[in-house]
């Protein structure tokens, strides 16, 4: 499979949007290269820029962004409020899909030496690219700024790994290294004092503040975050101060636990934090967990859609108090995803009825099967929601709430069965449609369709174990879920047995067509337990439901 690598170029010009479209044309000129993300500040006068690519794309698009910077940005004449010392300041590469920290460094290693002997641009690896232990902090490679690097590149510690130990003094140096992916945040304060925001970051990155003790000594206070990196900085384009983070690895601290210490200091030190930007991009899961913690919070329900957590957690931490927040194009697994990936998945339900209805063969009982067992297991979620929020009923809340986040994950598998069923039929034909005019073409076209029949199995298959785990949210909201919706939990073991029921029909047609008999009995000996077991669950679902409305 391909490797996917993030490149996150940062460029010290954040102003002039016709410099940034430039570089950013620059790096759309490599084939294989998606441009994500770019993110222009006018106070730091900076622009962080985010693409991806397999591991010779990213060098030669980041290669090309760099010359492109160094022709157009003089160093002499640049002013802003973040630490800076090149024209590209940093150049990290960070390990996505199918890649590892050893491809990134030597990504690194491969586009220093190139950006040193051909730009003539001094060059620092850090992160797990550094030469030695002393450059792996980007703060220490990056101390002194361009104003300070002329005399610090003299130096037997800081020579550059690759390039003359000399400045460019229009495009001055470059950091390029391999790091893990980094959620760059910043947090508004109530106040224009960066004085006061940066009181505020020492208390929360991990470095803290140095003080001195009862004997004059130095010591260093820890601040309340490990892997977090933070300043405060006042942003006249905004007209407020701001906490200003780099979260170096988010499992240890995850983006909300950032901003509420931020909350607790700001308060602590009589100000206010307003809300928060993100600059760049941040994985699903990191804002799918903020949106978690601040429903548990609330006592809620986090069985809620991906699209409510993300309303819920940009909401709590104001990441549309600036600019609004738009997942498509902050999202990282979002900006990834193909464009029609899930056609049937993104149409409304007209459409979706009328393509089914249409005399095309796909959609068909399969994917109906599968979206008939993903309504029944909305229909038991939102009992378990409606439950965790009856009122008299909050000391339940955390029991509804399990069964809501079990009955979301169910569903989300089976929305994706719905294209994938279809996907799976296309391929079928596909595979009858390779040409037959060889032994060896009849070979290949024999194989294909095999294995396309195969995954005609599985997919169906999947569906039918999926509606079958539905029944554990069903039966328990119709046995102890608000009474007053328990015709809906009737209704959504209906639609379960019928996706069990529909896509068991699927697995046993393409089983026939399925040359290894040992796997097909196997696969059908299951099926029919599923199936029955299906049906049992229907009946005391059903016996349930009938008990309590004729009570």
């Amino acid at each position: 499979m391909k490797k996917i690598i993030e490149c996150v170029p940062n460029f010290s010009e954040g102003r002039d949007l016709n410099i940034i479209k430039q570089i950013t044309d620059a790096i759309e000129t490599v084939d294989g290269i998606k441009l994500l993300n770019v993110d222009p500040g006018k106070g730091t006068n900076r622009t962080v820029v985010t693409f991806v690519g397999d591991e010779n794309e990213v060098v030669e698009a980041a290669f090309r962004a760099i010359k492109k910077a160094d022709e157009l940005i003089d160093m002499r004449k640049h002013t802003g409020a973040h630490p800076r010392f090149g024209a590209t300041d940093v150049c990290p590469f960070i390990p996505i899909a199918n890649a590892t920290m050893e491809d990134c460094i030597a990504c690194a290693k491969k586009l220093g030496e190139r950006v040193g002997k051909e730009l003539k641009i001094p060059v620092y690896l850090y992160e797990y690219a550094a030469s030695a232990p002393h450059r792996k902090n980007l703060a220490s490679v990056r101390a002194g700024e361009y104003e300070g690097i002329a005399q610090k590149i003299k130096t037997k510690d800081w020579k550059p790994d690759f390039g003359d130990p000399k400045i460019n003094e229009q495009s001055g140096n470059i950091a390029i290294g391999a790091r893990d992916f980094l959620v760059a945040y910043n947090v508004n304060l109530n106040t224009t004092s960066t004085r006061r925001a940066n009181s505020v970051a020492f208390d929360v990155r991990e470095q803290g503040r140095k003080s001195k003790n009862e004997k004059g000594e130095e010591v260093v206070e820890a601040g309340a975050c490990k892997a977090v990196k933070g300043i405060g900085w006042f942003i006249p384009e905004y007209g407020v101060a701001q906490v200003s983070m780099n979260l170096t690895n988010i499992n240890i601290t995850a983006v909300h636990i950032a901003f509420d210490e931020c909350v607790k200091s700001a308060y602590n030190r009589g100000m206010r934090v307003t809300g928060s930007e993100l600059i760049g991009l941040m994985p699903l899961k990191a804002i799918l967990d903020a949106g978690k913690y601040f429903l548990l919070k609330q006592q809620r329900s986090t069985g809620v859609s991906e699209d409510e957590l993300i309303k819920i957690a940009v909401k709590s931490m104001g990441l549309d108090e600036l600019v609004p927040f738009e997942p498509r194009k902050r999202i990282i697994e979002y900006m990834l995803e193909d464009e029609g990936v899930y056609p049937l998945l993104n149409m409304n339900l007209k459409k979706f009825a009328n393509e089914t209805a249409s005399e095309s063969p796909a959609p068909g009982g399969g994917s109906i099967a599968a979206y008939m067992g993903a309504l029944g297991i909305s229909l038991g979620t939102m009992v378990a929601n409606l439950s965790s929020h009856k009122k008299g009923w909050d000391e339940r809340w955390k029991e509804f709430s399990n069964y809501a986040d079990d009955g979301q994950k169910i569903k989300d598998e089976l929305l994706r069965l719905v294209d994938e069923d279809t996907k799976a039929f296309n391929k079928i034909m596909d595979a009858f449609a390779l040409p037959k005019n060889t032994d060896e073409e009849k070979a290949n076209r024999k194989q294909a369709i095999q294995d396309a029949t195969k995954n005609a199995i599985e997919v169906p298959f999947r569906v039918m174990e999926l509606s079958l785990k539905s029944f554990d949210v069903i039966k328990a909201m119709a046995e102890t879920g608000n009474p007053n919706s328990v015709s809906d939990a009737g209704v959504g073991a209906l639609c379960a047995r019928s996706a069990v029921y529909g896509a068991w029909l699927n697995v046993k047609i393409n089983a026939a067509s399925y040359t290894d008999k040992r796997y097909t009995a196997r696969k059908l000996k299951k099926g029919k337990e599923i199936l029955d077991k299906a049906k049992e669950m229907e009946r005391k679902v059903l016996a349930i439901v009938e008990r309590k409305i004729n009570s």
